[in-house]
């Protein structure tokens, strides 16, 4: 097995070299193919087969039970590498990388003054947090618009 092969195509091209070894009169059982298949796995499955030989008896173990074991522990490797990736990928997207450019009044921007009466704007009475925040679509405090979750009856969406 290659090192950038699925367990379905290996699967395929050694089923296809057993056919064709038992059309020109080899005698091949299916013990002696999940056998081989087992010992002629890439490294990243040698934890598996070695499961499955302990595990299970290899004399009963069907190629399409052997396949199918393959393919359960192939997925959940994919899926363990790709919660790494996403991992790695959360861990890196830090508060301050992403506050910036944001809008929604966090910045020294147009009209604002450093004395409260003064200029445009409400003033600086309050500090700025989501709990004063408006939700435009549903009215409810906390969050806005562009994030809100309610499922509102069809006439009353406006966007």
């Amino acid at each position: 097995m290659k090192d950038g092969e699925s367990v379905t195509e290996y699967c395929a091209k050694t089923m296809g070299i057993s056919n064709k070894m038992r059309f020109h009169g080899e005698k091949m059982n299916d013990t002696v193919i999940v056998e081989k298949i087992l010992r002629s796995l890439s490294s990243k499955f040698d934890y598996v087969a070695c499961s499955i030989e302990e595990s299970k008896d290899i004399e009963a173990l069907s190629l399409d039970e052997l396949q199918s074991s393959l393919l359960v522990h192939e997925q959940k490797m994919k899926r363990s590498t790709i919660t790494e990736e996403h991992a790695l990928k959360a861990s890196t997207f830090t508060k301050s990388s992403h506050i910036r450019g944001r809008g929604r009044g966090r910045s020294r921007g147009r009209g604002y003054r450093d004395n409260k009466d003064g200029g445009r704007g409400r003033g600086r009475e309050q500090p700025f947090g989501r709990t004063n925040v408006e939700c435009y679509r549903c009215h409810r405090l906390g969050h806005y618009q562009s994030e809100c979750y309610t499922r509102l009856p069809h006439n009353k969406e406006k966007w």
